[in-house]
């Protein structure tokens, strides 16, 4: 695990670094690989805030809560955190794996002209892996990319999903004739 916690507006302390490190171990044992924690204690006035980023294979979780004590703070985030993975954690294992198996039916390829790629235009191959709406939507709310490609389990058909400018999730389906 590597740790690092910031103090703003208050002095560094030993037992609030210890504490943290004790508090995000317990974060660590629900996830599979290596993470790597963000601390940033903070005052402002009278509240004590914790802010939270873990990021492990990909996947990015944030947490932040404000109280008047900032051990209780960062108990409470990591309350909040632990949720986030277990919830991440129970969709994956009750996630349904892609019937088909994973040949071209689970990429996304550029379209090709006659005389070969479009010039100018960057394409790149993904993985459009298999998930339920649901799923991707909280892929999408914990990372920081624009939009998420997957196979729908429901319809097996490729999807997108994609954050407004107005901030709302909205889903593209392929329609069929």
């Amino acid at each position: 695990m590597e740790l690092s916690v910031t103090f703003r507006h208050m002095e560094p302390s030993d037992a609030l670094k210890d504490y943290a490190r004790d508090k995000i171990s317990r974060v660590e044992k629900f996830l599979d690989s290596a993470i790597e924690a963000n601390v940033v204690l903070s005052v402002q006035k009278f509240r004590h805030i914790a802010d939270v980023t873990i990021t492990s294979d990909g996947l990015k979780i944030n947490g932040q809560e404000q109280t008047d004590d900032m051990y209780s703070a960062l108990d409470m985030v990591v309350d909040k955190l632990e949720r986030q993975v277990k919830r991440f954690r129970q969709k994956q294992k009750t996630h349904k794996t892609n019937k088909r198996g994973k040949g071209k039916e689970g990429r996304l390829e550029a379209v090709e002209s006659a005389e070969g790629r479009y010039q100018g235009i960057p394409a790149r191959q993904m993985f459009a892996k298999p998930m339920d709406v649901d799923e991707a939507v909280m892929q999408l709310e914990v990372s920081a990319e624009k939009f998420v490609i997957f196979t729908n389990s429901a319809t097996e058909k490729i999807n997108v999903l994609y954050r407004s400018e107005t901030g709302e999730f909205e889903l593209i389906e392929p329609m069929t004739e």
